[in-house]
């Protein structure tokens, strides 16, 4: 394991006896968190007003004022962050479809990057879509959470969830279907 993981893993075992330590891990962590955050914001509309790096401090914040800091390893911190990121796009994402008065209306995807620009209303779909596969397939839910929320790369997802990367794929290519339909049926007024 690189030094780098090593030292991750190491702040994320401290986290239950030194909640203190999150700090620590979010700067260890940090290059890698502004990275995939700014992957995931290329995919916004111009004049959206979120930047990677407040993406990643309003992600983190929400995490630190959460219930409990505790997570299994890496992979299951990411992930953390990564929902964390979704939930603050998407009360960004509101806040700007009720600034247009609610005129937003979904957009298809297309089909890589997931949603090329992302409107607000589109991105509020993927949210409620994504709510929904998470009852159907969690580990679908997840790729969509690693890649679309959280600006992962395919590779990067199969590590983190422990999968083959065809295996990943394969996942991704079944919600994205799902997340297809979702949106048609906004679209279409469903």
């Amino acid at each position: 394991m690189p030094p780098h993981e090593s030292e991750l893993s190491r702040l994320i075992s401290e986290l239950p006896q030194r909640p203190e330590a999150f700090e620590d891990l979010v700067n260890a962590a940090y290059e890698e968190l502004r990275r995939l955050a700014a992957a995931r914001l290329r995919h916004e509309q111009a004049g959206h007003t979120l930047q990677a790096t407040a993406l990643v401090n309003e992600a983190c914040l929400r995490l630190l004022s959460g219930e409990k800091l505790h997570f299994e390893g890496r992979a299951h911190f990411f992930r953390a962050v990564a929902e964390a990121m979704r939930r603050v796009l998407v009360d960004s994402a509101r806040r700007r479809l009720s600034l247009k008065r609610g005129q937003g209306r979904p957009e298809s995807l297309n089909d890589e990057p997931m949603l090329g620009g992302t409107d607000p209303a589109t991105l509020l779909a993927v949210h409620e879509g994504l709510d929904r596969l998470s009852q159907d397939d969690g580990v679908a839910a997840e790729v969509v959470r690693l890649k679309f929320f959280g600006g992962l790369e395919m590779e990067e997802i199969a590590r983190n969830l422990g999968i083959s990367m065809r295996s990943a794929e394969r996942e991704w290519a079944y919600a994205k279907a799902r997340l297809r339909l979702h949106l048609d049926g906004d679209r279409d007024g469903r």
